[in-house]
């Protein structure tokens, strides 16, 4: 039955393939594990399509894969941030070479009509509009077309990023009618309900709204490299490199299209994608499993034709305790249950030691930024013996025994995780047997989704692991720490803090440079390693492989993974 089922497996692939454009040689063929909603530079929601829309489209900033840097794209240089009051000015200059796919220059007025598109009502934008909430207005540079200054709300570190982090839309292919001219970009800030009887308005979503925006290549064009020359549902998606591109004059190293093809192959099946890798119909696979992927290191044939890549993600996986409650609120209970942690067998069981153990909540690739003087937890029943007793646990043949408030209460602990997730699970259950040696009983509580995250912020919790998401760009984690964030319904699930640590990371969010910065996130690192509320276990790593035959390839934790429009042919 399994060799009939492998055979249906290389059946279709070969079909598959079949039906695909001839091969030229420089082109690259990459997987799509999900095939993209919609094209919509607008209101797309999976990353599949913000892979292909990187090629299609520029935004002002973007990061660089090489070095996992911010970088100008479309504007000219970083923006000029002053903070005035309550009132943030960041300013842009569009480079000068910056074009349309019919040539014409890429403006300020692009922009600002880009900004009323995200902003609008009766579109479907409801996914990208919190994020450009807090620009109110973008005044035009009266001497110069390609520079403009926007009006921003208050000041917070993520305006930099979030300013210069979405697609610019040509107007003359979104709006040919100039529907939207004449509506001023600071009508679009405050009440929206005018706006929704404005006929021009009803005009151009009764447009924007249809398909026409979402798989249409002569609509979807914008400043980037490549232009979409085919969709076959199901299939693949083919992007052609543009003729004479102005990004070629630039000298920039972030700003390349350079294989004349990339054809992306919508492959669901991991198993159907690794054939068709080890089959070489494939240039590039990403997020291969671990286990395979160490098959691939040892199969001398095909390392003879593929690199294989693992890159520090920066996807980390942390607990929290609930400090609020009597039994964990005292630092020494916390610090034993963190030398309950047996970092080492997470990293073994459930990534194969594709991952990287670290003292806290910045990546250990970030080497400026990370307090590499800390060694974190490690599995230690010694010293979470010893701990216990310091804070006036008495253990007995049953457990351990400690009175709150005259009562006498067992050491008992519920972790919660969401249903579901394998990774966290087999966490919950080493940390079990490792606290099951201290005779200290655990309850695993898997939830769904939903309720998961309505207990956190009810704080109906004891102890949970879940992973988190950052990038190396933004050091904002007041959301998560600050007292200010822990009331009822709140994100400091786990009540870290206290005035120190609020004035902590509000001095990173207001360090002018990368040293001081530096020395404000590495003493929040030491805070919370002692603290022991909030802590982050490892970072994992990427697992991707390919061809050889090309250079270039900008290999890096940030997704996807690569930077295919830097590839080139090797020589």
């Amino acid at each position: 039955m399994r060799n009939r089922y492998l055979f249906l497996i290389s059946f279709f692939l070969f079909f598959s393939f079949c039906s695909q454009p001839h091969r030229q040689p420089d082109e690259v063929r990459v997987r799509l594990e999900t095939e993209p909603q919609t094209l919509n530079p607008v209101n797309y929601t999976d990353q599949a399509a913000n892979q292909i829309l990187n090629l299609l489209f520029q935004s002002l900033l973007s990061a660089d894969l090489a070095d996992d840097q911010l970088k100008p794209v479309l504007a000219k240089e970083l923006p000029l941030i002053e903070q005035k009051d309550t009132v943030t000015l960041i300013t842009y200059e569009i480079r000068e070479e910056a074009k349309w796919a019919d040539g014409s220059p890429v403006t300020a007025t692009d922009v600002a009509f880009t900004l009323k598109v995200l902003k609008a009502p009766l579109l479907q934008n409801e996914q990208i509009k919190p994020q450009v909430a807090f620009i109110h207005d973008l005044k035009p540079d009266p001497k110069n077309k390609r520079r403009f200054t926007l009006i921003c709300e208050e000041f917070t570190p993520e305006m930099e990023l979030l300013s210069g982090d979405f697609f610019i839309l040509p107007a003359y292919l979104f709006d040919p009618e100039n529907l939207l001219q004449p509506i001023p970009l600071a009508a679009f800030t405050n009440s929206l309900s005018k706006l929704q009887n404005n006929n021009n308005l009803k005009a151009f979503a009764a447009r924007f709204n249809i398909p026409e925006y979402s798989n249409n290549g002569a609509v979807l064009q914008g400043s980037a490299g490549y232009t979409l020359e085919k969709w076959v549902p199901g299939q693949y998606i083919t992007l052609n490199q543009k003729q004479n591109w102005w990004g070629n004059n630039t000298g920039a190293t972030n700003l390349t299209a350079n294989p004349e093809r990339i054809i992306l192959q919508v492959i669901p099946d991991n198993n159907t994608a690794l054939l068709a890798l080890k089959n070489r119909q494939l240039d590039v696979l990403e997020d291969i499993p671990a286990t395979e992927f160490n098959q691939l290191k040892t199969n001398k044939d095909f390392i003879e034709d593929y690199n294989l890549y693992t890159p520090q993600a920066y996807s980390a996986v942390y607990t929290g305790i609930n400090s609020r409650l009597p039994k964990f609120k005292d630092k020494a209970t916390r610090q034993a249950i963190a030398y309950l942690m047996d970092v080492a067998n997470f990293i073994k069981v459930t990534q194969l030691d594709y991952a990287t153990p670290t003292v806290g909540i910045v990546p250990p690739n970030l080497k400026k930024y990370y307090n590499n003087k800390l060694q974190p937890y490690t599995l230690n029943p010694t010293k979470a013996t010893n701990l216990l007793k310091s804070s006036g646990w008495v253990q007995r043949n049953d457990g351990w025994y400690r009175k709150e408030n005259g009562k006498e209460q067992k050491l008992t602990i519920t972790v919660s995780y969401k249903a579901g997730d394998n990774v966290i699970e087999s966490t919950a259950l080493i940390f079990q047997q490792s606290a099951a040696k201290l005779n200290i009983p655990v309850q695993l509580q898997a939830e769904e989704g939903s309720m998961f995250t309505k207990n956190m912020r009810n704080q109906a919790f004891e102890l949970f692991f879940r992973t988190l998401n950052g990038n190396p760009f933004a050091f904002n984690f007041s959301p998560l720490l600050h007292t200010s964030y822990a009331e009822m319904g709140g994100t400091n699930y786990t009540g870290f803090g206290n005035t120190d640590t609020d004035a902590l990371l509000n001095n990173i969010n207001k360090a002018t440079t990368t040293d001081e910065k530096a020395i404000h996130l590495k003493e929040l690192q030491r805070v919370m390693l002692d603290e022991a509320t909030f802590l982050v276990l490892y970072y994992q790593k990427e697992r991707l492989a390919i061809h050889n035959r090309f250079d270039n390839v900008k290999v890096s934790g940030l997704s996807p993974n690569y930077d295919v429009s830097a590839f080139t042919l090797s020589k």
